[in-house]
C-alpha cells in the first residue's frame, strides 16, 4: 500500500497493520492494510480483505456502543479508510477478560494467582469463567512487546490521575458489557478485548479499534458447557489460529527464528476465516469491496473536506 498525501497533512506514521495520517491539528485518517502481525512480527504476505472486516467490523462497534462514552471515529468514507478525532493517547491498554484464556491461564498455570493486581480465584480450569471480568492493563510500548502493569502501579507513576483511572475503569467494564450482549445475539462469547483510550482536553475517548478479530477472542457459545465439561478445546473466533499455526511451525517472534512459508491456500484460508468472523460477529453478510488506491484517495479526501 503506497503512502497518500492529503491536503493539510502534518504527519504519517506507519504501524504494523494501519498506516495513520494527521490533518491539520486535530483530525486522523486511519487507513486499515492486508499487513498481519503476530507476535509483534508482521508477517510477510498480506491477507486479501482483512484491512476491510477490521475496518467495518470496529466502525459497526463504535457506533453501537456511542452511548457509552465518545469515541474518535467521524467518517468512513472507504471499505477501509476511518476519519476520527485526534486525541492525546493514554499509554495504557485496558485489557479485561470475562474467561481464564491465553495469557491468564498461562500465568495461572504458572502458579501464579495474581495478575496486574487481579486475584485469580483458586480451582479454576482453562476457559472458565471468572466470577466478575478482571481488568489487567498494560502499558502501550512504542517499541517491543507490551507490559503488564497493577492498577497501584499506573498511579504511583503518575500515568494517568485517580479520576481518569476510574473514568476509564468504568468505560472498560460498560463496554464489555454492551460487547458480549452483541457476541450473545450472535450465538458468541466475548471472552477477552482492549480498548485504548486518549484525551482531548479533559474528555476521555475511545479510541483506534474495538471487539475486532484483531484485538479480541469469540468463543461459539453452542456447546461451551460440554467442551468445558469434557476439557475439551473451545471453538474459537479469532487470530488465535493463526498464532497457533506460527508456534507449530517453530515461530514465537524470537530472535534468530525465521517465519515459515506462508503459501496462497494458507493466505485463502486465513481470508475466509477473518470473513466468516465478520458475518459472525456482526450478524451481515460480507461484500468484498477492493478500491483502487485513487478511489480511495479521492473518496477519503472527499470527506476530509467536508469535515474540515
Amino acid at each position: 500500500m503506497n503512502e497518500f498525501n492529503f491536503p493539510q497533512q502534518t504527519a504519517f506514521y506507519r504501524g504494523k497493520v494501519r498506516d495513520v495520517y494527521t490533518i491539520a491539528p486535530d483530525l486522523l485518517v486511519m487507513q486499515a492494510s492486508d499487513r498481519i502481525s503476530a507476535f509483534d512480527v508482521i508477517l510477510p504476505r498480506p491477507i486479501p480483505y482483512k484491512g476491510q472486516v477490521l475496518n467495518q467490523v470496529a466502525a459497526y462497534m463504535l457506533q453501537a456502543t456511542a452511548q457509552i462514552c465518545p469515541n474518535w471515529l467521524l467518517s468512513t468514507p472507504a471499505p477501509t479508510t476511518s476519519i476520527g478525532k485526534r486525541c492525546e493517547p493514554i499509554k495504557i491498554e485496558m485489557v479485561i477478560r470475562g474467561n481464564l484464556t491465553g495469557h491468564a491461564w498461562r500465568t495461572y498455570a504458572s502458579g501464579k494467582r495474581v495478575l496486574c493486581g487481579a486475584v485469580l480465584p483458586e480451582g479454576m480450569k482453562e476457559n472458565d469463567y471468572f466470577p466478575t471480568p478482571i481488568i489487567t492493563p498494560s502499558t502501550k510500548a512504542s517499541e517491543g512487546h507490551d507490559e503488564d502493569i497493577a492498577p497501584e502501579d499506573i498511579l504511583k507513576q503518575g500515568l494517568v490521575s485517580e479520576q481518569d483511572w476510574n473514568t476509564l475503569v468504568t468505560y472498560t467494564r460498560a463496554l464489555f458489557e454492551k460487547g458480549k450482549e452483541l457476541a450473545k445475539k450472535q450465538g458468541l462469547i466475548l471472552v477477552d478485548t482492549k480498548y485504548e483510550f486518549g484525551k482531548i482536553g479533559d474528555t476521555i475517548y475511545l479510541m483506534d479499534e474495538i471487539h475486532t478479530p484483531d484485538s479480541s477472542r469469540y468463543f461459539y457459545a453452542d456447546g461451551f458447557e460440554e467442551r468445558q465439561a469434557k476439557g475439551e478445546k473451545q471453538k474459537q473466533l479469532s487470530k488465535e489460529f493463526v498464532r497457533e499455526w506460527l508456534i507449530a511451525n517453530n515461530f514465537m517472534g524470537k530472535d534468530g527464528q525465521t517465519v515459515p512459508h506462508m503459501s496462497d491456500e494458507w493466505i485463502d484460508t486465513i481470508s475466509k476465516r477473518y470473513i466468516e468472523l465478520y458475518e459472525q460477529v456482526i450478524g451481515q453478510k460480507f461484500v468484498p469491496e477492493q478500491l483502487s488506491q485513487e478511489e480511495t484517495f479521492a473518496r477519503t479526501k472527499a470527506a476530509l473536506e467536508t469535515l474540515l
